[in-house]
């Protein structure tokens, strides 16, 4: 493969529409209007009567809909991701959304009389459903929850118009700050994205910098961003709680998940039972920096100097590379979003920051933005989102109701590419100080993917409940701060600015709860990367269906099939357990460059 072909770029979307003035825009829209009128007069035949064929035939149409709702607002939000300040695709987003909203309250009666049939009732329908059949049985999970129709319909357009356009001023806020950092004597403004670089600097000085600039510009608008944390949090509450009848703020995304919450909260719980892991990494940490003790500050810090930097050709050549060593037909996959130019990489502002990888439709290649400054980590977020690609084009053969796995498991191809990347560099560098280096930055990675995120989870349940009863937002950040004295002990100094950072954390605004995914997608893919390494070309079979699966099953019966018991504490230690051993060989190398130095000197 010629990667020097594929340019590092803004994404091609007009395999979407041409232009928001298209008249294929038009077209759309007026499909969906014919599309819902046709389901609307389908409505008088949902009595017991209705044969089992004329069901899955009114699915099928439900699922058109679907489809043509998507591109519709994946193609505004994707213009909008690209770029937040662009006023004609914040106000197309808008209104996309609000014809969604619109055309879901006149077809959202088919979803109330499916959820309201008894078992017996619903059985036939089951029987012959088909692909669909795990998203017919996630629609009845919320049964006990589900309002009567004028009230869904009252709530459908109450967050379109009400928490998610609040969601979208923040975004829009946030995205256009600078930041103000001074390197080499001179000043920069900088993005979100390209101050989070010093983060990982040599010089602790610039670490210390970074972070502080990032929580001066937060922190004077903490009083609007916390009221509007404040404002999702209590939104949250009085519908899922108050109105529905969920047990808890964090049940509603479990059932979503589909994952029960005993098992969520085993989860944290081990994640709590193994914080120790992390403080004694952060101690190595700090020998091998020559600091008696890590700061905040120094989370990141790199262990070794490195003047490491990919051309946009060499980082594509070895994702793709690591890819191919795995399976043929993953990297074709991950060759296709370069192929189609839907890899959106360039540096540039008003560009939404982080990364992500869009499914729009089954048959549309997903789309993935990052920021593509040359840095490793940049490699492994390439590496990342394109498994998240490579995830979705497996499961394309289901259903665009069927399609996307449930959260807990849409980590597990992103997560295992990174490190199919890492294993192919430590299997082609031999030498010690770079294994040492990578393997600090994979420790990094882990701490930042499952107890970092298992901590925000557990800091989420207790900002919900406060705020419920009551919490101002120094109370609130005094949470948070004990959360942090938590998980690292005395591992780490901490400095009063973390107070607040629970303000700069985007999927606390977007997604409640989130986050503990990540945990849990780390943990499982730790344990299926054991797997591979002890079982070769006979794991990648039982691998590959779990990600053709996509969400045509509940996340526990997927992994039951590969062998995992997610209700299991031994299995969830089971990924400790490979971290420990990481740990061990880290230790180990650290020991014998220590050794080689004193021999030096």
């Amino acid at each position: 493969m010629n990667s020097d072909k594929y340019s590092q770029g803004p994404w091609d979307l007009s395999d979407l529409f041409p232009d928001f003035d298209s008249p294929a825009v038009q077209e759309a829209l007026a499909d969906l209007e014919r599309r819902v009128t046709a389901l609307e007069a389908a409505r008088s035949e949902l009595d017991e009567s209705l044969e089992p064929e004329r069901f899955v035939e009114i699915v099928d149409d439900y699922e058109a809909l679907v489809r043509v709702r998507s591109r519709l607002l994946g193609y505004a939000s994707l213009r909008f991701a690209a770029d937040t300040q662009d006023q004609q695709a914040q106000g197309y987003l808008a209104r996309f959304r609000q014809v969604a909203a619109e055309a879901d309250n006149r077809i959202m009666f088919f979803r109330l009389w499916w959820k309201q049939l008894s078992a017996e009732q619903a059985a036939p329908y089951l029987a012959v459903a088909g692909d669909y059949r795990y998203w017919l049985e996630q629609l009845r999970l919320q049964q006990p929850y589900t309002l009567s129709e004028p009230e869904e319909r009252i709530v459908n357009l109450k967050d379109v118009n009400g928490m998610a356009a609040l969601i979208t001023l923040m975004s829009t806020m946030t995205d256009r700050y600078e930041f103000e950092l001074t390197v080499d004597g001179e000043t920069h403004s900088l993005n979100r994205e390209q101050l989070s670089s010093y983060y990982h600097d040599s010089d602790p000085s610039l670490r210390r910098a970074a972070y502080q600039s990032l929580f001066q510009v937060y922190g004077r608008d903490l009083p609007l961003l916390g009221q509007i944390y404040q404002a999702r949090i209590r939104d949250w509450y009085s519908e899922n709680v108050q109105v529905r009848g969920y047990t808890s703020p964090i049940a509603v995304r479990n059932l979503r998940n589909d994952v029960p919450d005993h098992v969520v909260d085993l989860l944290l719980e081990v994640c709590q039972q193994n914080s120790g892991l992390f403080q004694r990494y952060f101690r190595l940490k700090a020998a091998a920096l020559e600091m008696d003790r890590l700061r905040r500050y120094d989370l990141y810090a790199p262990v070794a100097e490195t003047d490491v930097r990919y051309e946009f050709g060499q980082a594509v050549d070895l994702v793709l590379g690591s890819f191919r060593r795995f399976d043929d037909r993953v990297a074709d996959l991950a060759e296709r979003v370069f192929a189609e130019g839907h890899l959106d990489s360039e540096v540039r502002a008003g560009k939404r920051g982080g990364a992500f990888c869009a499914t729009i439709t089954p048959d549309l290649t997903p789309y993935v933005l990052q920021t593509f400054q040359g840095l490793p980590r940049n490699v492994a977020t390439m590496a990342h989102e394109l498994g998240h690609a490579v995830h979705s084009m497996l499961a394309a053969e289901h259903s665009a109701l069927t399609q996307r796995s449930a959260l807990p498991l849409a980590e597990t191809a992103s997560t295992f590419g990174e490190m199919l990347v890492v294993d192919r560099i430590l299997a082609e560098d031999a030498d010690p100080d770079a294994q040492r280096a990578l393997l600090f930055r994979q420790m990094d990675k882990n701490y930042g993917t499952i107890m970092r995120q298992a901590y925000f989870a557990l800091f989420e349940r207790q900002a919900h409940q406060a705020t419920i009863n009551g919490a101002d937002l120094d109370e609130l950040s005094s949470l948070y701060f004990d959360n942090l004295q938590d998980q690292f002990g005395e591992a780490l100094t901490l400095s009063d600015e973390f107070r607040l950072e629970w303000v700069v954390i985007p999927h606390f605004y977007h997604t409640p709860f989130y986050v503990y995914a990540y945990a849990f997608g780390q943990l499982l893919v730790l344990s299926l990367y054991r797997q591979y390494q002890e079982e070769g070309e006979r794991f990648k079979p039982r691998y590959l269906q779990i990600l053709r699966s996509g969400g045509s099953a509940a996340p526990a019966e997927v992994l039951a099939q590969a062998g995992i018991a997610i209700e299991s504490a031994e299995f969830w230690q089971g990924g400790f357990d490979v971290l420990n051993d990481d740990l061990d060989r880290l230790e180990a190398l650290q020991q014998a460059a220590h050794d080689r130095q004193t021999m030096e000197a």
